[in-house]
């Protein structure tokens, strides 16, 4: 057949009946959105994960976060450590964490002496109202922790699925 016998077998109505139907028998994805299906347990396995069996001391860290967001997925954050960096002594890491986005981890941030001073600011996405952990290792072994609850109105890190 050439190709003016097959355009003209095909009319408008062939047309616009074939794209009802590819419509109805789901031609066009649906998508559904669900929840992240983290867990405080999460939390707090993510912890023991970096400090082994070491004690977690309160203190020290500061962890500026609004207590309350508008939107979830652009948070400002900044945690700071009160704590002088010398060869000697300094903050080697510091940690985020957080219970309720689909990972726990929210960030590791690795520091030497020549920083200057020990403090990250960064943006994060927050999937709900949550607990965010701050902990900072020491060159001595220590770790120190401090946490905010964080209220989020509109939540992000949802994920598609077909």
């Amino acid at each position: 057949m050439n190709r003016m016998a097959i355009t003209s077998q095909v009319s408008r109505r062939h047309v616009l009946q074939f794209a009802g139907t590819a419509a109805l028998c789901g031609g066009l994805p649906i998508v559904t959105v669900r929840r992240a299906e983290a867990t405080p347990a999460m939390l707090n396995s993510a912890i023991r994960n970096l400090v082994g069996e070491a004690s977690v001391q309160q203190g020290r860290v500061k962890l500026e976060i609004p207590p309350l967001v508008e939107n979830g997925n652009t948070v400002p954050m900044t945690v700071s450590v009160d704590h002088p960096m010398t060869d000697a002594d300094h903050v080697t890491s510091i940690h985020v964490f957080n219970e309720k986005n689909p990972q726990p981890n929210i960030g590791n941030f690795y520091l030497t002496p020549r920083a200057g001073r020990p403090q990250v600011t960064t943006r994060i996405r927050l999937a709900d109202s949550q607990k965010v952990v701050a902990i900072a290792k020491l060159s001595d072994g220590s770790f120190w922790s401090t946490s905010v609850d964080v209220i989020v109105t509109l939540a992000a890190c949802t994920e598609e699925v077909p």
